[in-house]
């Protein structure tokens, strides 16, 4: 998975998509690759994983020598600009940038090829290996995906139309992108997961790269007939309620085509821990 040059993470919010997204920023590092993690979301949620307050729009190193950065629209549209228009970057184009926010604003896949086109021209440019994506939760993440053929479509000629076609063309490729889902074994997630998946599968907007479960338990030692034979004490409901809901998350599972089980993290942990130790399942075969 980590031998494309992007990957974006995405999923219900709250299974742990930045968490993740961290961790195999981690694993690849490891592995000797220049990493960009860029944050599509927000400047903090990523950032805590990495042992920082915020991410910026200028990338920075942070926790295992990753690089890493917050995608901010107006920012990523100044950029683009002075790129098109060969403008030092010094030069103000305040006034130009804003004029245009106005059109990205309203203008169909606009503003997600603005946005997705970072991470993307980021690729592009050669200086990482690899860059992951910390995307949007999974139910905003298909109108990012679908923007660059919007815009391909909607735009007769010039540089916009063959750079978004550009961008389509590299998410497809199953060599040089893909695409993780993140889900926790409980109904929703996976309801939506599947959902996402069915869409996948309909418009071959992305090739998939994996599909994650997070937080799953680990099975109770203990044979079925030894649980029936526990006296009744604190022990014997505590194996009890822990059967139960291994239960229901291999229930919640069951219909979606996972790819790598992560652990329940038990105990206290800071978010720079928790993405080293999820890191830690890749070397121990998750």
């Amino acid at each position: 998975m980590l031998d494309r040059r992007l990957i974006i993470v995405s999923g219900k919010g709250g299974v742990g998509k930045s968490a993740i997204a961290v961790a195999l920023a981690l694993r690849a590092q490891r592995t000797g690759q220049r990493v960009l993690l860029s944050a599509m979301t927000d400047q903090i949620g990523a950032a805590i994983h990495l042992g920082a307050h915020r991410l910026e729009y200028e990338p920075a190193t942070f926790h295992g020598g990753i690089e890493a950065m917050a995608v901010n629209r107006a920012e990523a549209l100044d950029e683009y600009i002075k790129l098109q228009l060969r403008i030092p970057t010094a030069a103000p184009t305040r006034a130009l940038s804003r004029a245009m926010q106005v059109l990205a604003d309203t203008a169909p896949g606009i503003r997600e090829v603005i946005t997705m086109g970072k991470p993307i021209f980021d690729t592009w440019q050669g200086r990482h290996d690899l860059v992951i994506i910390d995307a949007p939760p999974v139910g905003q993440l298909m109108s990012y995906l679908r923007a660059p053929a919007v815009v391909a479509d909607l735009v007769p000629t010039g540089a916009v139309r063959d750079q978004a076609r550009r961008m389509s063309e590299m998410l497809i490729d199953p060599d040089q992108a893909a695409l993780v889902l993140i889900t926790t074994p409980e109904e929703l997630p996976a309801l939506e997961t599947a959902e996402a998946l069915a869409e996948l599968e309909s418009e071959q907007l992305v090739h998939l790269g994996a599909v994650i479960a997070n937080r799953v338990l680990p099975p109770l030692d203990v044979p079925p007939e030894r649980l029936a034979t526990l006296p009744d004490r604190p022990a014997s409901e505590a194996a009890e309620h822990h059967v139960g809901l291994l239960n229901m998350q291999s229930a919640a599972l069951a219909p979606l085509p996972i790819d790598i089980h992560l652990p329940y993290l038990f105990g206290v942990h800071t978010p720079t821990e928790v993405s080293a130790q999820l890191a830690d399942e890749w070397d121990n075969g998750a």
